[in-house]
């Protein structure tokens, strides 16, 4: 399995994209086909958390208070259900490997792998 949840307004996921070789991934816009449960619980699986996909950069997040918030796992399940800027982006999934976000230690890792892979 070979995919990719980005966001198609977001010119940080477009970079990253632009810089890989794609061939053979599912490209998935999350504005105009959010997320589901099952792909939020395959993201899960392979990251062992909710928080780890969570974005504290989407603009809801202080707007609704969060930040003052002590959230649980099950928090940051629903908020990422509820609405798509609350996935960190983008997420790239192969095979069994998982790149969430666009810091600059994943980005090493991420171009590390497409190297060998």
């Amino acid at each position: 399995m070979k995919k990719i949840y980005y966001l198609k307004t977001c010119d940080t996921c477009k970079r990253i994209m632009r810089s890989l070789s794609l061939d053979g991934f599912t490209i998935r816009e999350i504005k105009t086909k959010p997320i589901t449960v099952s792909e939020l619980e395959e993201m899960f699986q392979l990251s062992g958390s909710y928080e780890s996909l969570f974005s504290r950069r989407a603009k809801k997040y202080a707007a609704m208070g969060l930040k003052d918030q002590k959230l649980e796992e099950v928090d940051y399940k629903q908020l990422i259900l509820s609405d798509y800027t609350f996935l960190k982006r983008p997420v790239i999934i192969s095979d069994t490997t998982i790149f969430i976000g666009s810091d600059k230690k994943n980005m090493q890792l991420l171009k590390e792998y497409f190297k060998t892979n």
